[in-house]
């Protein structure tokens, strides 16, 4: 039962960079933002030890920094950022009712959902140590791969994310081993042509990853195993990159919203709009093609922009 109900005119649910670039447009266009930073403050972006392709840092910066600097620049302008996670929606009404940590109701005129997604790992013990240390394990190649030149890597994955993480990997790596727990891929014929005919791309069918081997700090290596044979080997490396896909953080909208069969949120094309009146969306949780920092900072602006036309049109 909720404690306190409190009225505002454009709440975001979720930082990151959409969230963030979200309050600072609205907060410029005095819709006095109110944003719940989510369980993880940041988003994904604060497990990324380097960011070197968000334009406007020639030194690089981490991804903790960047999502700290984003945060000033939104209060500066006026948000009110809050700790606490939404737990509950209901759009069924005009005014969009959100609950905040099962306690406190919030009514809002606007809300702009930037809750993003996130990758599915093995969840292998020495996978999620090398994860939190950043010593070499990744679901990006795009965001991550460039570390990696002229080393050895191992990718996880058979779909066509995989095959083109494997690819774009292979451009710039020594050598790339991709793992394919079944006997067969899951992705598109094109698609699983393309890694077989790259030279320094090296596919193990029917085989799962058992351990990610390092030396406490960083990756060495990554042992496997055949599922046909029970053979064991050890595949040298410097990076281990998971590719077997996200999950978009939308559950608490699916009795609302147009989700699509994965799960992402349906908006109408162009433009942050979803299905619901006065609800937009922003970042990865509508963004299962580019999963970008910068299209996620895009987005943010979009909604913001948006939410403050459909304000204007309904005060007349």
């Amino acid at each position: 039962m909720s404690e306190t109900i409190e009225k505002v005119k454009c709440l975001i649910i979720g930082s990151g960079p959409a969230g963030y670039t979200a309050a600072i447009y609205a907060s410029r266009a005095n819709m006095y933002p109110v944003l719940y930073q989510g369980t993880q403050p940041g988003g994904q972006l604060t497990t990324t030890n380097d960011v070197e392709n968000f334009p406007g840092y020639p030194e690089g910066i981490t991804g903790p920094e960047m999502m700290m600097q984003l945060q000033e620049q939104a209060k500066r302008f006026g948000s009110d950022i809050r700790d606490g996670w939404v737990t509950k929606v209901d759009f069924s009404g005009d005014i969009h009712k959100v609950w905040v940590n099962e306690t406190t109701e919030i009514h809002c005129e606007t809300v702009i959902i930037s809750t993003g997604a996130s990758a599915k790992y093995l969840g292998l013990p020495s996978e999620q140590k090398y994860l939190q240390l950043g010593g070499g394990v990744s679901a990006c190649a795009v965001c991550d791969g460039f570390f990696y030149r002229n080393q050895e890597v191992v990718i996880v994955g058979a779909g066509d994310s995989a095959c083109e993480e494997a690819h774009y990997l292979s451009k710039l790596c020594k050598k790339v081993t991709m793992l394919v727990r079944r006997d067969a891929f899951r992705a598109s014929r094109i698609m699983e042509a393309r890694v077989r005919n790259t030279e320094n791309i090296e596919i193990l069918l029917n085989t799962n990853t058992v351990e990610v081997l390092g030396d406490g700090q960083v990756v060495t290596g990554v042992k496997a195993k055949n599922n046909t044979s029970g053979e064991e080997i050890e595949i040298p490396a410097t990076g281990f990159f998971v590719a077997i896909g996200h999950k978009p953080n939308t559950d608490i909208f699916k009795d609302y919203l147009n989700l699509d069969e994965t799960g992402y949120i349906i908006n109408t094309p162009g433009s942050s709009k979803t299905n619901i009146d006065g609800v937009f969306v922003s970042g990865d949780a509508a963004d299962h093609v580019y999963r970008q920092a910068v299209t996620a900072a895009g987005t943010g602006c979009m909604a913001a922009l948006d939410a403050e036309r459909y304000l204007a049109a309904k005060e007349g």
